[in-house]
């Protein structure tokens, strides 16, 4: 699993809301030094997962909908990034060439799940709030 630049905007965009203001998509760009063109973007990502609310009108802007005792780093990647993973042969669905040809399960396959899960359970295991 990579960390994209998106989800890496996407923690510093929850990091820069973390106080519970209401800010606009400048003022959460120029706080994280997030290019305005993925800002606008990302936050429309979380806010589809229910990570932060947009408000129209005048006072507008973005604000967290849940608190960062209840978000994870796993939470705010898979928002951004849907279903990162260490290579395309963990996906759902996917059919392995090398499999069902009479021929043992794929050793990489097996070894790259194991670390796929480590990586998924490390992400899972603290809170935003506890790394803030």
């Amino acid at each position: 699993m990579f960390i994209t630049k998106e989800a890496d905007y996407g923690a510093r965009i929850i990091r820069e809301l973390a106080d519970g203001g209401r800010k606009t998509v400048q003022d959460i760009c120029n706080g994280e030094l997030v290019p305005f063109q993925y800002g606008y973007k990302i936050l429309k990502k979380l806010e589809k997962a229910g990570i932060v609310q947009g408000y129209r009108g005048a006072n507008g802007g973005y604000a967290l909908e849940k608190s960062t005792g209840e978000i994870t780093l796993f939470d705010v990647i898979t928002a951004v990034d849907e279903n990162p993973l260490l290579n395309e042969c963990l996906g759902r669905g996917y059919r392995c060439p090398r499999n069902g040809r009479g021929k043992k399960r794929c050793g990489i396959h097996t070894e790259l799940a194991r670390v796929q899960a480590l990586i998924v359970a490390g992400l899972k295991e603290k809170r935003l709030s506890e790394i803030f």
